[in-house]
């Protein structure tokens, strides 16, 4: 029954390769069970049962004809065993582990360090001398130098945006830019940084972002700024340099933040804020005012 399958198979034109996946389905356990059974003692029996199997692993052909071009596509990095697509520009230093997988025309530079479970998405760059952690997430954006991402953090994906329509439904807003992270960059672990909708999202260079931060759709951050654990900073907010957030600091949507500015734990930005200096409370006032 798999010489009928593989020759079923190469008949639709499947490759080589996807020819032996396909003879890898095995028929043997299948057929033992059914010849070893007293209820199935006669021939016709045993014919329409047979057939039966075959014809629906057919109907799961152009599933393995799909996974098997799909596969075609992707090699295994030699530095690390890692996974990546033909198309992708990776550096013969970068370390790719086993378990991670670099999709097509993405970029790696020198000495990149990708760990397992990662997923460096279709276009996206990762600058020389970065470390990427376990089961980080990047799509549609670009990473700058000597970064280091940890763990289970996720950028690029789609801010939140939605809008109501003339009947009433919930509509999804179009999220088609970037996200874009400087040098020596430091993201905590599961920390969520979206894509931007009418700019790119940026972290500038030199800035430190504790676990667990949210940072919404078109959110610009300047250089060498310091967000501690459980910040959240709505969409289309600027934030100038050396800004330090305590944490769980909450800013609401459209805000801007002079630079020099430092916000005390568990603060709430409801206005923009022109002045540098320290802030507190909620909504934030100047410090000697909280």
């Amino acid at each position: 029954m798999a010489l009928v399958l593989r020759r079923v198979a190469a008949a639709l034109g499947c490759t080589p390769r996807q020819v032996r996946v396909l003879s890898q389905l095995s028929f043997g356990a299948c057929y033992s069970s059914i010849v070893g059974s007293d209820s199935y003692g006669n021939t016709h029996q045993l014919f329409v049962i047979m057939s039966v199997r075959v014809l629906a692993l057919l109907s799961y052909l152009p599933f393995y004809v799909h996974i098997c071009s799909v596969l075609q596509d992707f090699q295994s990095w030699p530095n690390g065993g890692g996974c990546f697509h033909k198309s992708a520009s990776i550096d013969p230093t970068a370390f790719v582990e086993i378990g991670a997988v670099v999709h097509s025309k993405a970029v790696v530079g020198e000495h990149v360090c990708i760990g397992s479970g990662a997923v460096i998405g279709p276009g996206v760059s990762v600058g020389q001398s970065t470390k990427i952690g376990y089961n980080v997430s990047l799509s549609n954006c670009t990473i700058g130098d000597s970064c280091i991402i940890h763990n289970g953090t996720c950028i690029g994906q789609d801010g939140f945006g939605f809008m109501v329509d003339e009947h009433g439904k919930m509509l999804k807003k179009p999220q088609m830019m970037n996200a874009r992270i400087g040098n020596c960059v430091e993201i905590g672990a599961s920390t969520c940084i979206d894509r931007g909708s009418w700019r790119d999202t940026v972290v500038g260079d030199h800035s430190k972002i504790d676990n667990l931060v949210q940072i919404g759709h078109n959110v610009v951050i300047g250089e060498n700024c310091m967000l501690c654990g459980q910040v959240g900073i709505a969409g289309s907010v600027t934030v100038g340099d050396y800004v330090t957030m305590g944490g769980r600091v909450a800013i609401r949507d459209h805000i801007s933040i002079v630079s020099k500015v430092r916000l005390a734990a568990t603060s709430c930005v409801t206005r923009d804020i022109k002045e540098a200096g320290d802030y507190g409370g909620f909504p934030a006032v100047p410090i000697r005012e909280w």
